[in-house]
């Protein structure tokens, strides 16, 4: 059987392929993560999946390799995890009410092919109160999540529609990526 490896130390990511029941290695890359202001949401999700897996191949060029990365974005600017909770208090506000996208990128890399795809969803908050964020901060849940929430989690509280993959806000969009990984040549 081919090797399959998850260039992620995401938790939900892991959950997701374990969930399709995929076996699977994990090897996280040590890419820096920067993002280039000046390209789209598709081509930042992109490009840093892609990186990911690519550095996990170069040591592991026989394997099949997934590489993702998720980011939310309002209004044009990119919501990426929030380093304090200040600052997770004002993207909860930002999105308070309003609808967002979350772009997932995914990147496959396989001995002979490659593919790069996104993923884009829209998703719409309730009107959010103060203590309702001061209350979300405080479990610690939005301090290591894009956009400051988790869907998966208590944040699903704040969540009033969604259009699109479920399964790509969590992190990694699994029924086109099991299709995907097919497509290439995985079994």
């Amino acid at each position: 059987m081919k090797r399959l490896i998850l260039a992620s130390s995401s938790p939900r990511r892991k959950q997701l392929l374990e969930m399709a029941g995929l076996r699977f290695d994990i090897l996280v890359s040590d890419i820096d993560e920067q993002i280039q202001r000046n390209e789209s949401p598709e081509q930042i999700v992109q490009s840093l999946a892609y990186q990911k897996a690519k550095a996990v191949q170069k040591t592991n060029p026989g394997a099949y390799v997934i590489g993702a990365d998720t980011i939310v974005v309002y209004n044009r600017q990119v919501l990426g995890k929030p380093k304090t909770k200040q600052e997770a208090c004002e993207m909860l506000r930002l999105l308070s009410g309003k609808t967002h996208h979350v772009f997932t990128g995914v990147a496959i890399i396989a001995p002979e092919q490659e593919t790069v795809f996104v993923e884009r969803t829209a998703v719409t908050f309730w009107d959010i109160t103060d203590e309702d964020i001061f209350e979300y901060i405080e479990t610690g849940e939005p301090m290591d999540k894009a956009g400051a929430y988790g869907i998966q989690g208590k944040g699903a509280l704040f969540v009033k529609r969604i259009e699109g993959d479920y399964f790509s806000v969590v992190g990694l969009p699994l029924a086109r990526t099991v299709r995907e990984l097919k497509k290439i040549g995985w079994k």
